[in-house]
């Protein structure tokens, strides 16, 4: 009975750690010491931990506990990709030699031996193409190749040079300080693979989440089947009834069966355990960066978007505020006109309230080109890019019916014309143009299309 009480305090402080750790800064939590526990495990911890060091060894401590958490977390480092190994490897090391012995058995056939062992050299397969591949590094030579990728939306990304790698520094790219090189449509340093994840290796990154969320299911699975074999195998149900005298039924069975298997296969249920919250905590990383691909966002760019939305509605609620203030100024003015109803002041909303931040993302075109997008091969250097005027209007509404050329996107490649004639022209000056006028466009040495 205490290696089950055992079983089930560890569970519980394993999921009240892993909860306060990633949902603990949530509105739910505040004031709580589910909050108190994400402080103490993300800065109170280290904290405490550096006081002491400190303490202890004085400045000396300090200054080379500095170097150690610069090259953890600063620099190129393998460490978690040594840990990802030792993980999936300790974890195939004790499913084998606690359930391989059980197959074949009752349920599962000897090829699942097999089939286990495939998975996981798949799964180590993605992670070396994720970890090894070119995330889509931005040099000088292959530079103008990305600035023709993507339009300069001129609100998270403007024309503009990098600062360290002094090249031009193309729309949805980013300089990865950790790296110290510039990736074209930049989402995120992943510690994990020790690298990038750009434009050239997302699709092994959304591959390699996913297929570990498969791998912690077929594991779940396996072991389920394992133990239930035994259940038949050793007849339990059966000795349960007929010797121990308890009633056949699933109210009266489970508690009997779960104490039983926890005493006999702990291993495994442990395990099972542990594959379950691998699994949940790879569900919702996929379901975000999914989420983020099907719209054609980067996770850089999902917090410059909150940024920038953060940034216009407070300028929105600054003006909406001074509007107010005037408006109520000119009603003292007026002595004369007669007052508003009071349940018409009542229900009235307020201008802060009538607010709305639009968010303009000129890079989403559509469900399927967006999953083409980061599911295809891109970056190569004959990348071909349609990005249409239609398109931009349709994000970018302007009050007349022009655009400035210097909005347009240049086009490393024509492919196709869409149901116009192609009919090369060259503009003089960069004054604005009808959207009007169809054809393919010239405008200082780049191509277009005007749909």
């Amino acid at each position: 009975m205490e290696v089950q009480w055992l079983l089930v305090c560890h569970g519980l402080v394993t999921l009240l750690v892993v909860v306060s750790f990633l949902c603990g800064n949530w509105p739910i939590f505040q004031g709580t010491f589910i909050q108190r526990i994400h402080f103490f495990l993300t800065f109170g911890a280290y904290d405490y931990f550096r006081r002491f060091i400190h303490f202890v060894c004085g400045s000396r401590g300090i200054n080379a506990l500095n170097s150690v958490e610069y090259y953890f977390c600063d620099r190129p480092n393998p460490i978690l990709q040594i840990m990802y190994l030792g993980i999936i490897g300790a974890t195939y090391y004790f499913i084998a030699t606690s359930s391989f012995s059980y197959i074949p058995g009752y349920y599962l056939s000897g090829l699942h031996r097999c089939t286990s062992f495939l998975a996981v050299g798949i799964g180590i397969l993605l992670f070396l193409l994720t970890s090894f591949s070119d995330p889509g590094t931005v040099t000088s030579a292959n530079v103008p190749q990305y600035l023709s990728a993507y339009p300069y939306d001129n609100i998270i990304f403007s024309e503009k040079e990098c600062s360290t790698c002094k090249i031009p520094k193309p729309a949805r790219s980013k300089h990865c300080s950790i790296c110290n090189r510039c990736v074209a449509r930049f989402d995120h340093h992943c510690g994990w693979m020790n690298n990038c994840i750009g434009e050239r290796n997302t699709r092994y990154f959304m591959a390699f989440i996913i297929w570990h969320f498969v791998i912690c299911i077929y594991g779940i699975v396996a072991l389920a089947l394992v133990l239930a074999g035994r259940l038949k195998e050793l007849k339990v149900i059966y000795i349960l009834t007929e010797y121990y005298g308890i009633e056949n039924s699933f109210r009266a069975l489970a508690p009997q069966v779960v104490q039983w298997l926890l005493g006999a296969y702990n291993t495994q249920i442990l395990i099972m355990m542990f594959l379950a919250l691998v699994s949940l905590l790879l569900a919702g990383f996929f379901a975000y960066h999914a989420k983020l691909c099907l719209s054609n966002t980067t996770t850089n760019e999902s917090f410059k978007w909150q940024e920038h939305l953060s940034w216009q509605r407070k300028v929105s609620e600054a003006k909406a505020s001074a509007e107010a203030l005037k408006a109520s100024l000119d009603e003292l003015g007026q002595d004369m006109k007669p007052q508003e109803s009071k349940w018409k002041s009542f229900f009235r909303r307020s201008r802060l309230e009538e607010l709305e931040v639009v968010k303009n993302n000129v890079y989403d075109r559509g469900f399927l080109n967006n999953i083409h997008e980061w599911s295809w091969l891109r970056g190569k250097s004959n990348r071909r890019l349609i990005f249409t005027l239609s398109n931009y209007l349709e994000h970018n509404p302007v009050h007349s019916k022009s655009i400035p050329i210097h909005m347009v996107p240049p086009i490393a490649r024509i492919e196709r014309i869409i149901g116009i004639p192609s009919v090369e022209r060259t503009l003089i000056s960069p004054a604005p143009f009808s959207v009007g006028q169809c054809g393919t466009w010239v405008v200082r040495g780049c191509k277009f299309i005007v749909v």
